[in-house]
């Protein structure tokens, strides 16, 4: 990676923290959208971003004027290239006191949808891919685990992120 792309990542974590910090402050409630979107083969497909440790599920913000389902699709696409062509499943509806104590997520199961091709890496997702169950990217959240193994096992999910 030569300086330039150095610098501008940089310069987009640093924005990006901004703008959830400024978020934070100004908002009211919040409300977001992850997947969990599991293929035949036992695996779950998982992000890695540029402004946040670890491996995630697929997700992201609910725009003004869109459902939960629609953002959770919109999501899926943009960061890999997956279209549900099934059902979404709603697993549950957190309340994630980490980032706020008004950050709302919604989790949505896939077990039926398509792949486009690879994603690229670019400056918001820089890896992502499907994982066995029980090999899972040793860095990949704590929180993350437990909403697989809610969807796998069929715990009822907790109220808490």
């Amino acid at each position: 990676m030569d300086d330039d792309s150095r610098k501008n990542g940089l310069l987009f974590r640093v924005a990006q923290k901004l703008f959830l910090l400024v978020a934070r402050v100004t908002r009211g409630m919040t409300l977001g959208v992850r997947a969990i979107v599991l293929d035949g083969d036992g695996r779950v497909f998982l992000v890695r971003h540029s402004y946040v440790r670890g491996w995630h599920l697929p997700g992201g913000g609910v725009d003004a004027g869109e459902t939960l389902a629609e953002a959770m699709r919109r999501e899926l696409r943009e960061e890999g290239n997956i279209t549900a062509t099934g059902s979404a499943d709603l697993l549950g509806v957190y309340l994630n006191r980490k980032a706020s104590g008004r950050d709302h997520v919604a989790v949505y199961v896939i077990r039926d949808f398509r792949q486009d091709g690879e994603r690229k890496p670019d400056r918001e997702i820089v890896e992502c891919g499907f994982f066995l169950l029980d090999a899972l990217p040793a860095e990949t959240t704590a929180a993350t685990r437990r909403r697989i193994r809610e969807a796998i096992d069929g715990h009822p999910p907790p109220l808490d992120w």
